[in-house]
């Protein structure tokens, strides 16, 4: 069993090919093993690797010893003989006993989804942020394992270094050793979520309006976000191509300025300690006052990926917050613009299309703050012109023989007071 979770299919980058990867489904009737073998395809893909065959076999629950059962396992033995594998990965999660089994067998390589996701989020993670939550997540993942590893901690560093008391095991050592940086990292991430929560409390005191992008994994969230922003955030046709938030503002329509803030993709069966580990980076949805969720519109498993980000959505205590449905990648889907229901928008964001619609669903679910307003003012209303300029925006005004012409965005406390003057 592995459990260094960096480079997992680099293992043959000095033979300059690409590592391939036999998969396997154990099918209990749960979830759509064929659905869920195809993402997983995408994952190994992203990892750097190439699925070369798979193995799917109907279960009515997982062997406890092997996953797959000791005849089955025969059968992979040849297959990744045949196919020159290098490594082995598992559709659900599997247990170190099982692992330490199956690769007595293969002398392969053998993971599961977890740890390859996690394989990913290590490969991607650049910031602080992220390769603490990606290490908490680790942690989180062996902790319940160790017994079952058989061997040390030889490359997370185990107990090197600590002092047990008598008669402490290696295995008690080691699990001391996780939880002391388990309890670290949480509580270096809090301190940095304690600076984010500040940046969030000073936007909220100054009045900014925020969105957050959300949706599942590679359907097109930072796409959007250059479209919109310029940004200059990573794309690429992988999942999780980005695992740290980004923000910008933008002027919308209306005149009014909104802080847009790109999200880490969602994924189905994603355990529950790597939704905890990203729960920081995933509350800026929570904080927002409207919610872009982003819909790959030319996906067979549009639904499925739709019920998996609202669930979560829901955990994250989204309930309440205004969401603007946003059907993406238009320009190879099928959809009828006209036979959308409100709030939702189709778009291009590769293309560009559709993004003025998109921000005027979004001034339309963004709570009323201020009113662009055409007004002339009475010479004697300069006052209430200065207050506007002080509480909102003037984009022009004009003297003239009948009082100042006005363009402005005005603040919701003077909408009142200035509707009376409006040209």
């Amino acid at each position: 069993m592995t459990d260094n979770f960096e480079n997992i299919f680099k293992v043959n980058q000095s033979e300059e090919r690409v590592p391939k990867a036999l998969t396997v489904s154990i099918d209990t009737g749960e979830f759509d093993v064929e659905r869920s073998l195809a993402e997983l395809k995408e994952l190994i893909r992203t990892a750097g690797g190439e699925t070369v065959a798979e193995i799917v076999q109907k279960r009515q629950a997982p062997d406890s010893a092997t996953c797959i059962g000791s005849g089955r396992l025969e059968e992979m033995k040849k297959l990744c003989e045949d196919f020159d594998v290098d490594v082995v990965v598992f559709d659900l999660e599997l247990t170190a006993t099982q692992i330490r089994n199956i690769e007595d067998v293969l002398d392969i390589e053998t993971i599961d989804r977890t740890m390859l996701i996690l394989d990913i989020f290590a490969q991607r993670a650049t910031t602080r942020e992220g390769k603490i939550q990606v290490d908490i997540a680790k942690y989180k993942y062996l902790l319940p394992r160790l017994s079952g590893m058989g061997r040390e901690l030889s490359r997370t560093g185990g107990a090197v270094g600590m002092r047990g008391g008598p008669g402490e095991t290696k295995l008690e050592l080691d699990r001391r050793y996780i939880r002391s940086r388990i309890s670290a990292l949480g509580a270096e991430l809090k301190d940095i979520s304690a600076r984010r929560e500040l940046m969030r409390s000073r936007r909220k005191k100054d009045g900014v309006l925020t969105a957050a992008i959300v949706g599942y994994t590679n359907v097109g969230k930072s796409t959007l976000m250059n479209a919109l922003t310029e940004a200059g955030v990573l794309c690429e046709n992988k999942l999780f191509a980005t695992l740290e938030t980004t923000s910008r503002s933008i002027i919308l329509p209306d005149g009014r300025s909104v802080l847009l803030t790109d999200t880490v993709g969602l994924i189905s069966r994603l355990p529950h300690h790597l939704v905890e580990a990203f729960k920081s980076t995933l509350e800026e949805a929570s904080t927002a006052d409207v919610i872009l969720h982003v819909c790959d519109s030319s996906s067979e498993d549009i639904e499925e990926q739709t019920k998996v980000t609202q669930e979560l959505l829901s955990e994250l205590g989204c309930d309440g917050i205004p969401v603007v449905t946003v059907l993406n990648k238009a320009d190879i889907s099928r959809w009828n613009e006209e036979l959308l229901p409100e709030g939702t928008v189709l778009i291009s964001a590769k293309e560009g299309r559709g993004l003025d619609k998109l921000l005027e669903a979004l001034a339309n679910a963004l709570p009323e703050t201020a009113q662009r307003m055409k007004l002339l003012l009475p010479f004697s209303e300069a006052g209430l012109l200065a207050k506007i300029r002080a509480e909102g925006s003037v984009f022009s005004e004009e003297y003239t023989p009948d009082g100042i012409a006005v363009d402005a965005l005005v603040d919701v406390k003077l909408i009142k007071s200035a509707e009376k003057f409006k040209a």
